[in-house]
């Protein structure tokens, strides 16, 4: 079957005013705005702006819950709240914490990708810890902080084979080399964060796979001295290295906008993606006694100044933002130009999960996975393998 998408504004390394024409779940034309269709449904667009939907790499919850839940009514109304906002493709993200809430996250997250197949892409699970040093564990448990653990990692990616897609760990714990090959070896993407490597520890992991780096500034080492001497840290290797993926927690509150607008005139946005971090309270008007992490270990926070504070408010637990709430900062607040804010969390997060050859782009023999939105960037429709979700 055949849908015209109508008079819509493309946004696709620019932006241009046409029409896209839908076969099979994949974009088949970018035609003219006043192309005449035999396509047997017609959308209008009514002049909104058309993009590829969004892919979120890292968030552990919203809409009142969080993954580490493990359950079936937590993953689909996490998971729809995001399509609510434009994220067609998504990975589900876990926090520190038992073998048993592992798997149990784990059978959620096979039952849910199955279940919501024809709705959205769960592509597969980013798993943020355990394997951190203590002191840069952020808002996570401490019981279940370590250095990588063979016996658990090898346990975890055979129980759910092609489930794990990403995990964040530091490179300078004992036993990093062997992690990132295992990882690197079963497709999985190895992450740096949650650190306080040096440049040393940073060149050394990139050799057995690591590439990207989780929420530049937040738990994270910068320049230090030994014997006098200065020695980079992981936030300096973020601008030093052309080779590395740089993932920012673009709320607005995370990183200022000064701070965001150095970033991208420094790294610029081939290398930059953005990410939501966000937590269980995330699409809802929840701002007190939040739990961050699972219902029965997860630790408190409140929600204030549009952001997670530990009660203390001491420092940050997660963001409140979600999917288009991103673009629209990184856009109209920080004043990065609208193709490149899209691109940040399209073409970019499909290039480092390595499936740009279908998703992340509005071109012919591409999923049409698509998000509809206005000028103030706020969600007017969703399509997902052309089939219209949210409308």
């Amino acid at each position: 079957m055949k849908t015209l998408l109508k008079n819509v504004r493309i946004v696709e390394g620019g932006v241009q005013d046409g029409s896209l024409l839908i076969e099979g779940g994949k974009i088949r034309a970018i035609l003219p705005v006043q192309t005449e269709s035999d396509a047997e449904t017609v959308i209008d667009g009514r002049g909104n702006y058309v993009s590829a939907g969004l892919i979120e790499l890292h968030s552990h919850g919203s809409g009142g819950h969080d993954y580490m839940d493990g359950t079936q009514e937590a993953y689909h109304g996490a998971a729809e709240m995001q399509l609510q906002h434009g994220v067609t493709t998504l990975l589900p993200t876990t926090v520190a914490a038992s073998k048993a809430e592992y798997l149990r996250t784990l059978d959620a997250f096979r039952t849910a990708k199955e279940a919501r197949k024809d709705r959205q892409c769960l592509y597969g699970m980013h798993f943020e810890g355990p394997f951190f040093p203590v002191q840069r564990a952020g808002g996570m448990d401490l019981r279940y902080i370590s250095a990588p653990d063979p016996a658990l990692y090898e346990e975890l990616i055979s129980y759910a084979p092609g489930c794990i897609a990403r995990w964040t760990a530091a490179p300078e714990l004992p036993g990093i080399a062997q992690f990132g090959d295992y990882c690197t070896k079963h497709g999985i993407l190895p992450s740096i964060g949650h650190t306080d490597a040096t440049i040393r520890e940073v060149r050394a992991a990139k050799e057995h796979g690591f590439r990207h780096i989780t929420h530049l500034y937040s738990d994270m080492s910068t320049i230090t001295r030994e014997s006098g001497f200065r020695v980079l840290g992981v936030l300096e290797c973020a601008y030093a290295m052309d080779d590395l993926w740089v993932e920012v927690i673009t709320d607005g509150c995370h990183l200022p906008s000064d701070l965001f607008r150095m970033i991208y005139k420094l790294i610029g946005p081939e290398r930059l993606q953005l990410c939501s971090d966000s937590i269980r309270p995330a699409g809802t008007n929840e701002t007190e006694n939040v739990i961050v992490g699972s219902l029965e270990s997860g630790v408190r926070g409140i929600i204030e100044d549009g952001v997670a504070k530990f009660p203390d408010r001491s420092a940050f637990y997660g963001s409140i933002a979600l999917g288009n709430d991103l673009v629209r900062v990184a856009a109209k607040k920080v004043g990065i130009p609208l193709p490149e804010a899209i691109r940040m969390m399209t073409e970019n997060p499909a290039k480092i999960l390595g499936i740009d050859d279908r998703k992340g782009h509005i071109r012919p023999g591409f999923d049409a996975d698509l998000m509809l939105f206005d000028d103030n960037i706020d969600v007017t429709g969703v399509l997902y393998a052309g089939k219209e979700v949210i409308g």
